[in-house]
């Protein structure tokens, strides 16, 4: 029996006694030993298995750029981003923009505004449809990272990898959507369209809050079931393999 066909077999066996995940565990503890961290392996890995709760934060840090990859520079790399985060927050409470009052992810999109420059004159101001998007990301943020400065720099860095890197991708989400529904159900697609439901799904809500606020953040994080969502998740990153092959990761 080859190496692979061993860890499959072990990987299937544990799974069906209920210790999921062991082998792909040990095999990121494996990847996060390295000197210096490979993120290409660290975003494959991330593609396609679940990420243990214990490590998450760290490899969501380190594939958004939040933290180098070398290990030795991740202590003091933290104590800047902190320093940051304490200065922009004091920054807000002096222009009395929050208060300890203020929910957590409005603080963090206080924070994001003001430092790129987009922070309104008044707090009483209405909400722009990009500034819902993060408050949306940033609610599903905090129930996955606990600590706040960790929580803020991967909403904010994040949200960052939307505007920038997927701009131009997201508009041509709902197509996509729609010539892949054809090719697995065809049936179903054509039953949207003639009820007139395909023009009216919220594709601007699902896609530009990457689901976020739609569903459960168990899900969207992979590790516990709920309901059905999280065979959805999981069934969408299958199709995404299938049709779209497996990503690159890119800074």
């Amino acid at each position: 029996m080859t190496e692979d066909s061993q860890r499959n077999f072990r990987s299937v066996y544990y799974e069906k006694v209920g210790f999921r995940g062991v082998e792909e565990k040990k095999s990121l503890e494996i990847l996060l030993k390295d000197d210096r961290l490979d993120t290409e392996k660290l975003c494959t890995f991330s593609q396609r298995f679940p990420l243990p709760s214990m490590y998450r934060a760290l490899v969501w840090k380190v594939l958004l750029g939040i933290l180098p990859p070398h290990h030795e520079s991740h202590a003091k790399v933290m104590m800047y981003r902190k320093e940051q985060y304490l200065d922009v927050l004091h920054a807000l409470k002096v222009v009395r923009f929050v208060s300890d009052a203020t929910p957590q992810a409005e603080v963090y999109l206080r924070m994001y505004q003001l430092e790129s420059g987009k922070l309104p004159r008044s707090p009483s101001f209405p909400l722009e449809p990009d500034d819902e998007v993060f408050l949306a990301i940033a609610k599903a943020m905090e129930e996955m990272v606990e600590d706040s400065v960790d929580c803020y720099w991967i909403t904010r860095r994040f949200v960052n990898q939307l505007n920038t890197k997927y701009r131009d991708s997201l508009p041509q989400l709902p197509k996509a959507f729609e010539q892949y529904l054809n090719l697995e159900d065809g049936r179903l697609l054509t039953h949207l369209r003639m009820c007139s439901a395909a023009p009216k799904l919220p594709y601007d809500l699902w896609f530009k809050r990457c689901f976020a606020g739609c569903l459960p953040e168990s899900s969207l994080q992979r590790q516990i079931p709920q309901d059905s969502s999280d065979a959805i998740v999981s069934k969408a990153i299958d199709l995404w393999h299938k049709h779209c092959g497996t990503p690159v990761h890119s800074s």
